[in-house]
Order: C-alpha cells, then sequence, then structure tokens
C-alpha cells in the first residue's frame, strides 16, 4: 500500500518533466532564445524534479514568464 502511495505521488512529476523534456527535444533544432543560464526548459525541467510538479511548475512558469527581451538575463539557479 505504502508503495502505491508513493508511486501516485511520483506520477504527476514524471508526467511534468515528460512533457518538459518533450519540448526540449522538439525545440532543439532552433536556435535558443532563453536570455537566462541554465535555459527556461532546464530550469522548470529541475525544479519540478526538486519541488514536485505543483510548486516546481509554478516556479517554472513564472521564469518564463520574466524571460523576455526587456530583462537583462543572466544566471538565475532553481531557488
Amino acid at each position: 500500500m505504502a508503495t502505491l502511495v508513493r508511486e501516485l505521488a511520483v506520477w504527476p512529476c514524471r508526467a511534468v518533466a515528460g512533457l518538459i523534456r518533450a519540448y526540449q527535444l522538439l525545440a532543439a533544432p532552433f536556435p535558443s532564445a532563453c536570455r537566462y543560464t541554465p535555459s527556461c526548459s532546464m530550469y522548470a525541467l529541475e525544479a519540478v524534479r526538486r519541488y514536485g510538479a505543483v510548486r516546481g511548475g509554478w516556479l517554472g512558469m513564472r521564469r518564463i514568464l520574466r524571460c523576455h527581451p526587456f530583462r537583462p538575463g543572466g544566471y538565475d539557479p532553481v531557488p
């Protein structure tokens, strides 16, 4: 029973991480436009792995919203 509960808790993280990874593979042929290091998709992937689907997804979304031409960019690691 405990294994089932643990697996159900991990599933959303795997699903979100899979979607991010699919995006990375589909966007790979195009030049990177991200102003930050690590890239926004790597940041989101690390945030989801570290904090889970909900909080990590929120951190990734905030980062994507900050990534625009009017921000300087630079090094911005996952907190």
